[in-house]
């Protein structure tokens, strides 16, 4: 009952973040996709370095400053905070390139056993969750206009996908779908998630009138696919690094990756037919 009770309290703080920064406006909605980015980073850092020596906590700052910088960048563009070319190319410059450098020059004085296996960690964690990331700036913004219901209804179906998956797998599943990467998920529950996400986008459409009801009805495909994609990924990290879960920030959830996991896979392929229909 306890345990109950810490998970629901967890779940409504998380739900009533979540929709102040989406609909706080544009500076909110970027704050707080930042801090989600970078507690992302954290811990896949903290997942895929070694932990055992204080300079260890080095990489984890170097990786998560690098694996931010394209979300940032993204940010500025957006907003229109900058203008100018040349301005953006200096800032790109002084916030993307040092970091990768330094990464090499620290690992030339770390005695690391393994140093290109530590900044080819730190390359993908940009890769793998800084990019998505960024690209979700594309889907929330086109010039002066913000789609936060999109945005919303992006997370809306990715959640959806991930709880009718898990409440159908546990009621009627029996057939395993990797039971090498995560033996609990089922192909009866990935159907019974891919049935509610569409459901859901029915509801959305009725809901917000920024889609049609083919555009919601394609990114709950986009969703179904790739969402589960990404949470078989995360499943993949997560044993391949020998814990049960990315974090223990959310308690009874797990870690923010562990809610981001799918979003951040459905990110490319959204923002990709998004930027095709607008």
């Amino acid at each position: 009952m306890r345990g109950l009770l810490r998970r629901a309290s967890t779940a409504v703080f998380f739900v009533i973040v979540m929709l102040g920064g989406l609909y706080g406006g544009k500076y909110p909605f970027v704050i707080l996709f930042a801090i989600i980015t970078s507690l992302c980073l954290w811990e896949y850092f903290n997942m895929v370095l070694s932990r055992y020596h204080k300079r260890d906590r080095f990489r984890v700052f170097l990786g998560v400053a690098f694996g931010l910088s394209p979300f940032l960048l993204a940010s500025i563009l957006q907003l229109d905070l900058i203008v100018r070319y040349d301005q953006f190319v200096i800032l790109t410059s002084a916030l993307f390139f040092p970091f990768i450098f330094l990464a090499f020059i620290y690992e030339l004085f770390s005695k690391s056993d393994r140093p290109f296996q530590n900044v080819a960690f730190i390359v993908l964690g940009m890769v793998y969750i800084g990019a998505p990331f960024a690209l979700l700036d594309y889907i929330a913004f086109d010039n002066d206009k913000f789609y936060s219901n999109t945005v919303f209804g992006i997370l809306a179906m990715t959640w959806m996908n991930d709880t009718g998956a898990y409440l159908i797998g546990s009621w009627i599943g029996k057939t395993p779908l990797i039971p090498r990467i995560s033996p609990n998920k089922t192909w009866e529950g990935s159907i019974g998630g891919v049935v509610v996400t569409f459901l859901t986008a029915f509801a959305l459409c009725a809901l917000f009138k920024e889609l049609s009801l083919t555009n919601w009805l394609v990114l709950a495909g986009i969703t179904a696919v790739f969402g589960s994609i990404g949470d078989l990924v995360e499943s993949m990290l997560k044993r391949n690094s020998g814990v049960k879960d990315s974090g223990s920030l959310l308690p009874g959830h797990g870690g923010v990756l562990d809610r981001f996991d799918a979003f951040i896979f459905v990110l490319p392929f959204a923002a990709a037919y998004l930027l095709y229909i607008r």
